[in-house]
């Protein structure tokens, strides 16, 4: 089975975003991600910004009372025809078979499968898969982070490093080029 494993640090949830809505532009119906990490480490704003590169309908939240959430394709978005997203909270599913029965198998191939506390519970979903880790980078500085008027920073700030692991047949290739687009020349230069 393919593997490779990508690790990169970021400051704060716009950059977590950011990074998030490059992955989100390549990818396709049919993939799945596992996010991993401890409460407050990022997961639902890293899933933000991959419902940007997706061009689903703005409005991400935590699926965690509800289970799932589906955020459809925006048709005069940025991917028109894209998959949809479908996100997934599995804190409080114990199994795989808890797991199966909300049916996740009747859009893993047709949407973009996300899910939170999945690791051990959704690998059966698919062939491949990409494993996304957030940790809050203990130990460092915040680059640019804010201070509020207490002179408290501000956690949000608080750089996460970011692991990503592709697994299997789709993530053969390599990882995903996670760069910014190149920046077009002014007009007439």
């Amino acid at each position: 089975m393919s593997e490779w494993t990508l690790s990169l640090t970021v400051d704060g949830p716009e950059r977590t975003q950011a990074l998030a809505e490059r992955l989100g532009a390549g990818l396709r119906a049919g993939d799945l991600l596992v996010l991993t990490g401890e409460l407050g480490a990022g997961k639902t704003t890293f899933t933000q910004g991959l419902g940007r590169g997706l061009g689903v309908r703005p409005g991400i939240i935590s699926p965690t009372f509800v289970l799932v959430r589906r955020h459809p394709n925006v048709p005069d978005g940025s991917r028109p025809g894209g998959p949809d997203l479908v996100h997934v909270d599995a804190y409080r599913l114990a199994s795989a078979a808890e797991v199966d029965d909300i049916d996740l198998e009747d859009t893993v191939d047709s949407a973009v499968t996300v899910v939170e506390w999945g690791a051990g519970k959704v690998e059966h979903l698919a062939d491949s898969r990409l494993e996304i880790v957030l940790e809050r980078a203990v130990g460092a500085a915040p680059a640019g982070g804010t201070v509020d008027e207490h002179g408290q920073e501000d956690e949000d700030a608080e750089p996460r490093r970011i692991t990503l692991t592709g697994i299997g047949p789709r993530w053969a290739g390599g990882p995903p080029s996670l760069e910014p687009p190149a920046e077009s020349p002014a007009p007439g230069h």
